[in-house]
């Protein structure tokens, strides 16, 4: 993972998005978000359904207007200064959008031509070979599968080689293999010094890949910070089980999360689970489901997004269950 530079006045933030805000009528999409990501990041941007993620990259990307505040990349505004911003910065959008009359090295061709790029079939190659597409360059995009249209999205997004990378859910739908070799690939670029900046649900990719992630929700940053300080948050065992009747008060008081009447606990070590079990065992809760596990970046992201509060007090959980106080 590539440490991050500090941005600068010679050093510009390769994306800089300043108290920026997006209304449709009464609808806020997005308020007062401050980020900023350095050059040679590999930044995570992370969120639940309608938190407001398409529309920053929509914004970054120039695609829609900011109702105020501004955006830079590599230091050129996005509305005054958009020729450079683009000519920076990538984008692999969710929606497959592809022109259906021509082949796939056709349109790479076409996407270069959009970026004044003549003579760029070595780097399309290079790409088309990383991205598993060269035994299809040369057949019509309407033929190629989900998956491999997929591909072709992120190819569009590399062929001008820009220096900002934007990947908006680049694995939904596509299969292991293509999984992989896409982040081999990208993780390269991210070591020659491009900053790539990440969108998934698959959380597992953002732990592995990011090293400093931002969390949207409502459209609002609710955390940002690097992936280890948010695995911190939630650091130790997390004990999941399902009782059988009421727990005690000292096993209630570990409870961080509570749903359908299974209970996440958060131990120091797993010396701890013996207690807890023994503990429930002299109460005579008897436990149906028992799972024993390290917190991930999926806990972190289920505390600080979901509606649901992340601790609860015994009288509350008694009551969610229908138990008696």
């Amino acid at each position: 993972m590539t440490t991050p530079l500090v941005a600068t006045a010679a050093t510009p933030a390769a994306i800089a998005v300043r108290t920026v805000s997006k209304r449709y009528g009464n609808l806020t999409a997005l308020a007062d978000v401050d980020l900023v990501v350095a050059q040679g990041e590999f930044f995570g941007l992370l969120g639940p359904n309608g938190a407001g993620k398409t529309t920053l990259i929509s914004i970054i990307a120039g695609l829609a207007r900011a109702s105020s505040g501004r955006v830079t990349i590599l230091g050129h505004d996005v509305v005054d200064d958009y020729r450079a911003a683009r000519l920076a910065l990538g984008v692999v959008p969710q929606e497959l959008t592809y022109d259906p009359f021509f082949s796939v090295r056709e349109t790479l061709r076409f996407q270069s031509g959009y970026f004044g790029l003549d003579g760029n079939d070595a780097w399309i190659d290079e790409v088309l070979h990383h991205l598993g597409l060269t035994e299809k360059a040369h057949v019509n995009t309407r033929a190629l599968s989900g998956g491999m249209k997929r591909r072709l999205m992120v190819a569009q997004a590399l062929v001008h080689k820009p220096p900002v990378i934007v990947l908006d859910e680049p694995t939904a739908g596509v299969d292991v293999e293509l999984r992989q070799t896409l982040w081999d690939f990208i993780q390269r670029l991210n070591r020659e010094g491009h900053t790539i900046v990440l969108t998934t649900h698959y959380l597992e990719e953002a732990q592995a890949l990011c090293g400093r992630i931002a969390m949207l929700k409502a459209g609002r940053i609710v955390a940002l910070d690097t992936t280890r300080a948010l695995l911190a948050r939630v650091a130790g065992v997390q004990l999941t089980m399902r009782p059988r009747g009421m727990p005690p008060a000292a096993v209630l008081a570990r409870v961080i999360e509570q749903r359908d009447g299974v209970l996440t606990l958060r131990l120091n070590d797993a010396a701890e689970v013996t207690q807890i079990l023994a503990e429930c065992a002299g109460a005579g809760c008897a436990i149906d489901e028992l799972e024993v596990g390290t917190a991930d970046l999926e806990d972190v992201f289920l505390q600080l997004t979901s509606d649901a509060p992340a601790s609860r007090s015994a009288a509350a959980i008694r009551a969610a269950d229908g138990m008696p106080a």
